[in-house]
């Protein structure tokens, strides 16, 4: 009997151990986070508000396009992030690419 009871503790505690289970817990609680929602719903404020920028402009420069996409959009779709942000983000990469003011002055604006 008392063999059953160590391989059922064993199980279970092998289990309890794995970091698949506890990088599982961590994620759950990671959506649930009110600081993670604060931080998605600020990433979209600012995806959003960037990309109509650009839209209305109807071009983007090549670091502000990587600027919104790499540091701003990958991350707040990672996060769990998506619907109109997406939907911004795919009219963004319609637009024309531009040279920056940077670039053309030789960074003497």
């Amino acid at each position: 009997m008392e063999s059953w009871v160590q391989i059922i503790l064993t199980v279970f505690s092998s289990v309890l151990a794995s970091s698949g289970l506890w990088a599982y817990i961590v994620k759950r609680a990671e959506k649930k986070d009110i600081k993670t929602q604060m931080l998605i719903g600020l990433g979209h404020d600012r995806i959003m508000y960037l990309g109509m920028c650009y839209i209305e402009r109807g071009w983007i420069t090549q670091d502000e396009y990587e600027n919104l996409y790499e540091y701003l959009y990958k991350p707040y779709e990672l996060m769990g992030g998506n619907g109109s942000a997406k939907r911004i983000m795919k009219e963004v990469e319609k637009l024309p690419i531009h040279k920056s003011n940077y670039e053309q002055n030789g960074g003497n604006e």
